[in-house]
């Protein structure tokens, strides 16, 4: 049976819920880019299947903040997914900081070690600095899912070459995404994508 990955998309297209910007780009269009790509990437792999939060890029999810990220968990939770991913970008008044980070509801688990993948690979294939792994039991998405889940920080839409990154590599962010999956579940590539 393929192994069940939800792919929340962070944050609406515009209004409540919405995300950060820089360099004229939105997170929410990234996010939204980079998690239709992935799915497409996990889908023509037989050996998963994957569903996006938002299916179009002007889908908005819930009626404010709170009924949105319950919509996202709710949606997996019932789904029965194997593993949920949270595609993010990250923004600083400092726009020296830079690199990929990812958040999980606690240390030494198998979101953990997921995630250091995961963020491992982005580096790896992006260039992007490793700004670690952090545990962040307050976010909602981490604390309501009944699967071990990651919310990934692809890069910093604050700071000019992440952006310029995000803006130009959003299909490689995804298969880095993928490649890490694959490494922490111990699966092989197959080379149809690379």
């Amino acid at each position: 049976m393929p192994i069940r990955i939800y792919i929340d998309q962070g944050h609406n297209p515009y209004g409540f819920n919405a995300g950060a910007e820089g360099f004229g780009l939105r997170e929410q269009d990234i996010t939204y880019l980079v998690g239709a790509y992935l799915a497409n990437i996990l889908n023509a792999d037989s050996r998963f299947t994957a569903i996006t939060s938002r299916t179009s890029p002007d889908e908005i999810l819930g009626y404010d903040t709170n009924s949105s990220l319950r919509t996202r968990t709710e949606q997996a939770n019932q789904w029965g997914a194997d593993y949920f991913l949270s595609i993010h970008t990250n923004a600083n008044v400092n726009p020296a900081i830079n690199g990929t980070e990812a958040y999980v509801y606690a240390v030494n688990t198998p979101s953990y070690e997921l995630a250091v993948n995961i963020v491992n690979e982005i580096v790896k294939r992006l260039g992007t600095k490793n700004n670690g792994i952090y545990a962040r039991p307050s976010l909602y998405v981490l604390r309501r899912t009944n699967m071990p889940a990651v919310l990934i920080e692809l890069a910093y839409l604050s700071n000019e070459g992440d952006a310029a990154l995000l803006a130009d590599k959003p299909y490689e962010f995804a298969y880095a995404i993928y490649v890490g999956l694959l490494n922490y579940l111990g699966l092989p590539q197959i080379p149809l994508f690379e």
